[in-house]
């Protein structure tokens, strides 16, 4: 069988150092909020060309941290609305509503899956305060028209990278283009921990430094607390595990790009379509999705080749049963990404062999009167 992801063979790569890193943090005798956590702060910020970094306890955490920040500052406030596509995974559109901000969802351009510019436009209105661009599966949303627009109509915007690190668009890194960027650390990430972890990178000191005393409880000074806070702290064991990873993750970006590079050309079969990027670096393919009007067939198809494919996501959060307010939103163009939408398998763990086999098995697949 041909793992769809293999954490187990990734990590253990980097065997040697992660445990040596985790003997350092039991060592140590400081588990929250120590010198692991600053190093990789500062680490992640140089990596992403920002002049900040807070890690966080989960990339969930990262978006909804910001987007209360914010209202602590006065920025937004309760009702206000945020412009995001439809397409999303849901936690983008728990950070909104854990706020009590209007989510606006927008149909995504078909050919990328991320926000199409035209329709942010004709969803703003005079409650639009923040523009929230998803850069799905790893390829970067179209942020020069994105920031043009945020400055035209004096918006914030908050960078979804949960699944985008590494990604580039003319020079700059996601998470440096909006106001802020939030990030997940996941472990199955292509930076990913050993457990929950996220981050919040931005330039702007103020709003770093109120994300900083919200997620620590309210407080700046010890038992002296300013704000209603929460406990969302990055932990110092996978900071450790963190700051090992993320020295390797560059090359494992390229191998990822050469896979999807092969999937691009060699995949030929007319019932799959694949989705168009701007530029190698502008996708760092945490996901690689094609589209199947047969995507149950196709399923069944690879499975029946020994080969692991998953479904992201089944559902649109508007058809979910926790947004039951929103079911008669009309998203023809999301709720078709989401009927034929199937990742294949992509990352380190593959080798030439099982990529061959990979394309090989799309290739063959077709309908035939016993489907």
């Amino acid at each position: 069988m041909i793992k769809f992801l293999d954490l187990k063979a990734i990590n253990n790569k980097y065997e040697k150092e992660l445990k040596a890193a985790c003997i350092d943090v039991i060592d140590s005798g400081w588990y929250i909020r120590g010198k692991y956590v600053e190093s990789f702060e500062s680490e992640f910020a140089k990596y992403c060309f920002t002049d900040h970094c807070i890690g966080v306890a989960n990339g969930l955490d990262a978006l909804t941290l910001t987007l209360r920040a914010w209202k602590e500052l006065g920025k937004i406030k309760e009702g206000d609305e945020v412009i995001v596509q439809a397409n999303t995974y849901i936690a983008s559109i728990l950070a909104i509503t854990e706020n009590k901000l209007v989510p606006v969802l927008v149909e995504p351009d078909p050919a990328t899956y991320n926000l199409n510019v035209k329709n942010i436009e004709q969803a703003i209105t005079k409650k639009t305060k923040v523009i929230l661009p998803v850069h799905l599966y790893g390829q970067m949303s179209p942020m020069v028209d994105i920031m043009a627009i945020a400055e035209k109509h004096s918006l914030l915007v908050l960078e979804d990278c949960a699944q985008s690190n590494g990604a580039m668009l003319d020079g700059k890194k996601c998470g440096s283009w909006g106001h802020a960027g939030a990030f997940s650390f996941y472990p199955g990430k292509n930076l990913g921990a050993l457990g929950d972890a996220g981050a919040v990178t931005t330039n702007d000191i103020e709003l770093y430094e109120m994300i900083k005393v919200i997620s620590n409880y309210g407080s700046s000074e010890r038992y002296k607390h300013s704000y209603q806070g929460v406990n969302s702290r990055l932990d110092e064991m996978q900071a450790a595990m963190l700051n090992v990873k993320l020295k390797y993750l560059d090359s494992e970006l390229l191998i990822r790009q050469n896979i999807a590079k092969r999937y691009i050309t060699e995949i030929t079969n007319p019932l799959i379509k694949v989705s168009k990027i701007k530029s190698q670096e502008t996708h760092v393919w945490h996901l690689f999705v094609v589209l199947c009007e047969h995507r149950e067939k196709l399923y069944k198809h690879f499975s029946d080749n020994s080969i692991e494919t998953l479904i992201h996501y089944p559902l649109p959060p508007h058809k979910q049963l926790a947004y039951k307010d929103m079911e008669n939103l009309s998203l023809p163009i999301t709720e078709k990404i989401h009927e034929n939408v199937l990742s294949l398998p992509i990352g380190s763990h593959l080798n030439e062999e099982d990529v061959n086999s990979i394309i090989i098995a799309i290739n063959l697949f077709k309908i035939t009167e016993e489907h």
